[in-house]
């Protein structure tokens, strides 16, 4: 599965961009970093999220602090909701992660 068979839905406002994804059973976001804090919530279903050297199961509703600059993965255990919280003023879905997802 790649990220282009995500279900992935973007809303925007006040500032504040959150990337709706739902992750099906046993599919895994790939590591990546960014240049900034950022919260992500898992909405429902259940991951284990590796940040860095660290390994975190989280069951929904939580919400995990993701740290500038760690690489992190998500491995959807269940099928999983959940909501990346970003602040940015960019408003292109096309152009958001080009911005948040350091190279």
């Amino acid at each position: 599965m790649t990220l282009d068979d995500l279900k992935i839905t973007h809303h925007f406002g006040g500032g504040v961009y959150v990337k709706q994804t739902f992750v099906p059973a046993n599919t895994v976001l790939e590591q990546h970093k960014h240049t900034f804090d950022h919260l992500s919530f898992v909405v429902s279903g259940m991951v284990i999220v590796e940040c860095g050297s660290e390994r975190h199961a989280i069951h929904g509703p939580d919400s995990i602090l993701i740290k500038a600059g760690k690489s992190h993965a998500f491995n959807a255990i269940t099928d999983t909701t959940i909501l990346c919280i970003h602040a940015t003023s960019v408003l292109d879905p096309e152009l958001v992660d080009q911005t948040l997802v350091e190279a």
